[in-house]
């Protein structure tokens, strides 16, 4: 296993007229410059926080303090909705041990107010779209009222007159 690892072999492709030493120093080069680029990429993309929706891990892991509100509703793309807007790092945990199941939402402690204000907007269009009237409920209604029309009702015969 060691010496797969430690002997690795790299195919670099040069088009060129003349093979010179000169110009495989310089493929070299470049692909040298390509590693070096591409190993910075992958650095800056392991220092990067990430931002809305995460794991619980992911947010514990960036200390700086998380707390937590328990929800009782099962719909949540709404609230996901509201906190992407106010711009919360947060997470979410189902405990299924409770029929129904409640989930918690865990956020980071500085971001208590804007997760406040995001939960007061997401009761709030909780509570409308509870006392709004349904629309198809209101149509299957007014179908019942209307009384559907016959069809008519055509018959055909043919006569043979002699």
């Amino acid at each position: 296993m060691q010496e797969e690892v430690t002997n690795r072999t790299v195919n670099l492709a040069i088009t060129t007229t003349k093979l010179t030493a000169r110009t495989i120093m310089k493929g070299l080069r470049m692909f040298l410059n390509h590693c070096a680029k591409s190993k910075a990429k992958k650095a800056a993309a392991k220092d990067e926080v990430p931002h809305g929706k995460q794991t619980v891990q992911e947010l514990i892991g960036q200390n700086q303090g998380v707390s937590s509100i328990p929800i009782a509703q099962t719909e949540l793309k709404g609230f996901e909705r509201v906190a992407k807007k106010y711009g919360v790092d947060f997470a979410i945990r189902k405990d299924g041990s409770v029929d129904p199941p409640r989930y918690t939402v865990f956020f980071k402690a500085r971001d208590e107010a804007a997760l406040t204000a995001a939960y007061k907007e997401y009761a709030a269009q909780e509570t409308f779209n509870k006392d709004r009237p349904s629309v198809r409920k209101a149509l299957t209604k007014l179908a019942e009222i209307v009384v559907p029309t016959p069809k008519k009702v055509r018959e055909k015969s043919q006569e043979r007159a002699l």
